[in-house]
């Protein structure tokens, strides 16, 4: 009790530096796939801090490794910099009756500074890990939308053989997501001859034939007894009014926790695509990311791991803790059978929108329970849970 006491008033002391680098990062653009700016700035905050083992790998995740070479076991903490909008000019950031607004602060930037000044903590305190085992913190790159989750994939891809514990910071206190869902997307184009729409009237129009394939892909029957959801989530086609329409395309995708109900789903999406093509039309399919669901993961190290992020979130956090399925940079390593789990560190609202805002006063549990989850790495501290 007296070393959560301490931890508690170490939390306390910084939460006037959180708030700060929270308004800096949070004003820095971080589109998937053009995380530079955000990456270097992690990264020489990290290396200003003291930190030794610190570098941007080939997908441009920041890796911070405290024991990783030598260890034979390595725990995986990270919380990813690219946000869901595409704007490379600052976000304004803006404070407001104990609330910070900007795009994407809670999604993901406010655990991302919470993960970073707990590893600061680590790396400063020098407290020794438990034995055998290597500490792996990452601000990742990839992780919304169409970045497929490059850079979850490439450090699960590297440090597959030692990686047995994965922890991704992201979302909202009071869940933990230990089961994946997982998705295929794809874009689909229709080309046709077109024409002017008096004189070429009657010739094949791309439009109308896509438009009959989403009908044909919207008959879908769903399968169970897993969740599967699908959806036509744009749709773009033609250059003017009087133009029959040369070329129409969507993005389509498909969602489940079962590996099964995807398959399903893609036999009858590429059946659908098929019965088009037999029918006469030029339609080309092109995948634009897979995102895998869980694999066979040992059902007691999951449940041990669930367990562990229950009590520690618990600690420190009043409301009832709920475990759910999603997609989250967690798919990844619980494909490969690797028990993960990801665990929110703030309060919040409307993600994913340019209204989104996070409760100030959330950074000071949430920052403990970022600590605390390392601390079960820790030598002498690992061991009581």
């Amino acid at each position: 009790m007296e070393r959560i006491k301490d931890g508690m008033e170490w939390a306390e002391s910084q939460m006037e530096e959180a708030l700060e680098l929270l308004k800096e990062w949070g004003a820095v653009p971080a589109p998937s796939g053009k995380e530079g700016l955000r990456a270097k700035k992690i990264e020489g905050w990290l290396k200003a801090q003291g930190a030794e083992e610190v570098y941007l790998d080939q997908a441009g995740n920041v890796i911070l490794e405290l024991g990783c070479r030598e260890a034979e076991n390595i725990a995986v903490f990270m919380a990813h910099m690219d946000v869901v909008f595409p704007d490379e000019t600052p976000f304004t950031v803006r404070e407001e009756d104990g609330k910070l607004y900007a795009p994407g602060i809670g999604d993901d930037t406010a655990n991302l500074v919470l993960l970073m000044l707990a590893a600061r903590k680590l790396f400063r305190e020098k407290t020794p890990l438990r034995k055998g085992w290597g500490i792996l913190i990452a601000a990742n790159v990839c992780e919304e939308g169409l970045g497929n989750l490059k850079g979850s994939r490439a450090i699960c891809e590297e440090w597959k053989e030692k990686i047995r514990a994965f922890y991704s910071l992201d979302g909202y206190l009071g869940w933990a997501v230990t089961d994946a869902v997982g998705s295929h997307r794809y874009e689909v184009r229709v080309r046709t001859e077109g024409g002017h729409s008096y004189s070429a009237f009657g010739n094949p129009n791309a439009i109308h034939i896509l438009s009959g394939l989403i009908q044909s892909l919207y008959q879908v029957r769903l399968p169970g007894p897993a969740k599967t959801t699908f959806n036509v989530g744009t749709i773009e086609g033609g250059t003017t009014i009087n133009s029959i329409a040369q070329e129409a395309s969507m993005t389509y995708e498909f969602r489940s926790e079962d590996r099964n109900c995807l398959a399903y789903m893609e036999k009858f999406f590429q059946s659908t695509i098929q019965a088009a093509k037999d029918g006469g039309w030029e339609v080309d399919a092109k995948v634009l990311g897979i995102r895998p669901c869980s694999g066979e993961v040992e059902p007691e190290a999951l449940k041990a791991l669930e367990d562990q992020c229950r009590k520690v979130i618990s600690r420190y956090w009043p409301g009832d803790v709920k475990t759910k399925a999603g997609s989250t940079d967690a798919n990844i390593p619980l494909s490969m059978g690797i028990p993960a789990c990801t665990v929110g560190c703030i309060e919040g609202g409307k993600s994913h929108t340019r209204q989104e805002w996070i409760e100030i006063s959330s950074l000071l549990p949430g920052l403990n329970i970022a600590y605390g989850l390392m601390e079960l790495y820790l030598e002498g501290i690992g061991q009581e849970t």
